[in-house]
């Protein structure tokens, strides 16, 4: 949350000349509500199954860059579907992460104490972030194309 995913994945698209799409946009677009809305209304099990979904499909029709939500992750079905992709894990640091967001943003998963429940977010996701991702970039205290430049050298993508 508030890492630049989409930031980051506009100018990764624009760089390699391909495509871009949100799975969370996707989500939003289909659903015609936000993922606040979603969480609210029908609960976290009801929106990952619709992320789920989502991202199959996302997977299946788009060939460019894919920005996923934080928490898509958490379904073995989604991580065995990002094997063989190029994934980047986006990290950052709690300080970052208020730095970025105030974490008083509309995060349904940070709705009270926002340090210490992305703390551990982080702490429960890390692991799979890092099983999926053929490339982790930190992106503290860097500009949007700092991380964008990083990551396609971590992925061997830079164009000479």
């Amino acid at each position: 949350m508030g890492v630049g995913k989409s930031t980051v994945g506009r100018l990764l698209a624009e760089r390699l000349g391909v495509g871009y799409r949100d799975t969370d946009d996707d989500i939003v677009t289909a659903e015609d509500r936000t993922i606040a809305e979603i969480f609210v209304d029908d609960g976290e099990p009801a929106f990952r199954a619709i992320e789920k979904r989502a991202v199959r499909t996302a997977l299946a029709e788009h060939a460019g860059v894919l920005a996923l939500g934080g928490g898509a992750i958490l379904d073995a079905d989604t991580r065995g579907l990002l094997a063989g992709h190029r994934v980047v894990y986006l990290s950052m640091d709690v300080e970052e992460a208020v730095r970025r967001t105030g974490l008083n943003v509309a995060r349904p998963l940070l709705a009270v104490n926002p340090r210490k429940q992305w703390r551990e977010l982080m702490e429960a996701r890390r692991h799979l972030y890092e099983e999926v991702a053929t490339a982790v970039v930190a992106t503290d205290g860097r500009t949007p194309e700092d991380v964008t430049e990083a990551a396609l050298d971590a992925l061997e993508l830079k164009q000479a």
